[in-house]
């Protein structure tokens, strides 16, 4: 049984891929309401930042040949180098202090050294905020309740591929990864 969430002991930030390609109108993969949540996300940043909570951002990247790509019949080409759509919005992008970790797959920890990261900052605790709900940020909270992270993601700073998959995502994550909340009781936790 899950215990209340009432503190966030050691945190960190995570934005994952808030890119040009799963954002822009038009992007290859646009996820449903991305440009929507940026809002959400920059006031979590600011709150976050204000109280010195470290700020990692991911960006999915691949090779200008595709050859790296996810295995996958149905993805367009996505963040290839060189073609800006592996760009960070403008909106949301990394200030000096911040971190950012470049990935060839989902999951922000398989075969990055964000593990490394988060326990040479002595983070605990992760809020996962991004896109998109049902792919990247679903297989990041996968891999980071089997590190033993604790997993929160505010239901208002995330974005899927479509609003049936997000909402389909935000249940399995709260059900056994970790915990869905409103952005306003995750700001006051970390210190809003």
């Amino acid at each position: 049984m899950k215990t209340p969430l009432d503190a966030l002991p050691h945190p960190a930030v995570l934005v994952i891929d808030m890119q040009r390609d799963f954002v822009d109108p038009g992007a290859p993969i646009e996820c449903a309401g991305a440009r929507d949540i940026v809002p959400a996300v920059q006031d979590l940043l600011a709150t976050a930042r204000g109280a010195r909570v470290p700020v990692i951002y991911t960006r999915e990247v691949h090779r200008a040949d595709g050859v790296d790509l996810e295995m996958s019949n149905d993805e367009p080409a996505h963040c290839l180098e060189g073609t800006g759509g592996d760009e960070i919005i403008p909106a949301l992008a990394p200030l000096s202090g911040d971190y950012v970790v470049v990935k060839r797959r989902y999951s922000g920890f398989f075969a990055t050294d964000l593990d490394l990261l988060l326990r040479s900052l002595g983070a605990r605790t992760l809020v996962l905020t991004g896109a998109a709900t049902d792919v990247c940020v679903r297989a990041t909270a996968q891999d980071a309740h089997q590190l033993d992270y604790r997993v929160v993601v505010p239901r208002e700073c995330v974005a899927g591929t479509t609003e049936a998959r997000h909402e389909a995502a935000l249940q399995n994550i709260d059900y056994v990864f970790g915990y869905v909340a409103p952005v306003s009781f995750v700001s006051k936790l970390l210190g809003g």
